[in-house]
């Protein structure tokens, strides 16, 4: 998999990829990671890549000229499945969503600045809006590296054990069930007897009990397209 990333702060975003799961994602191979800085693809020699709004109002505006230069460019030297603007109005990642662009072989992510991009970049360049939640970032360049995270590790071989991701929550629509590990008993607080039991069945029967009663519990609105 590959994945190009757009951005004016390419520094900001290096570090997430030099340490731990996804450092031994690129380091095996399995994904690549490419960051392009959006001033190089500007038109002027003060490298501007926003300016004011039309119509007046607070907040600059990146420049569609930058964008489309950067993405044009990437879009004749291969196929990329999706364009994605990192945008706080986009629709909310999921577990489902990064499931699917796992999948994919070449993805753009444009990181958005200051008051977000000129709207006829989304309309005519971006394919595709993603958000972290109803909050508003600096930049996108964090929800960038969230969502990388979150598909990077779903790509077989980037996980030490590759049923581990197959377990996570909101797999299924439902809440991991409670983990525990050693000591079995710490401050008079023990584990499960059933965990202990070595029933294979029995066990996993107890987990899909839990996940779902957690689920019931804490986020009932994952069970309503049940």
């Amino acid at each position: 998999m590959r994945i190009d990333i757009i951005t004016v702060l390419p520094e900001l975003l290096r570090s997430p990829f030099e340490a731990s799961i996804l450092k031994r994602a690129i380091e095996k191979g399995l994904v690549e990671i490419h960051f392009h800085n959006l001033r190089d693809y500007s038109t002027n020699n003060y490298k501007q890549v926003d300016d004011y709004q039309f119509g007046g109002g607070a907040g600059m505006v990146m420049m569609i000229e930058p964008i489309d230069a950067c993405i044009s460019k990437l879009q004749l030297e291969r196929d990329y499945r999706e364009v994605i603007y990192m945008t706080p109005d986009g629709t909310t990642l999921t577990q489902t969503t990064a499931n699917e662009i796992s999948l994919m072989e070449n993805i753009i992510i444009l990181c958005g600045h200051y008051k977000g991009v000129d709207q006829r970049v989304r309309e005519h360049v971006v394919t595709r809006e993603i958000s972290i939640g109803d909050f508003v970032l600096s930049g996108g360049e964090l929800a960038a590296a969230v969502l990388c995270d979150a598909v990077i590790r779903l790509i077989p071989g980037v996980l030490s054990n590759e049923t581990s991701a197959l377990t996570d929550s909101f797999q299924d629509n439902l809440l991991a069930p409670p983990i525990y590990t050693r000591p079995a008993e710490y401050k008079g607080w023990k584990v499960p007897d059933i965990l202990l039991s070595g029933h294979t069945a029995k066990i996993e029967a107890w987990r899909e009990e839990q996940a779902l009663k957690r689920t019931q519990e804490l986020r009932p609105d994952l069970l309503k397209d049940e």
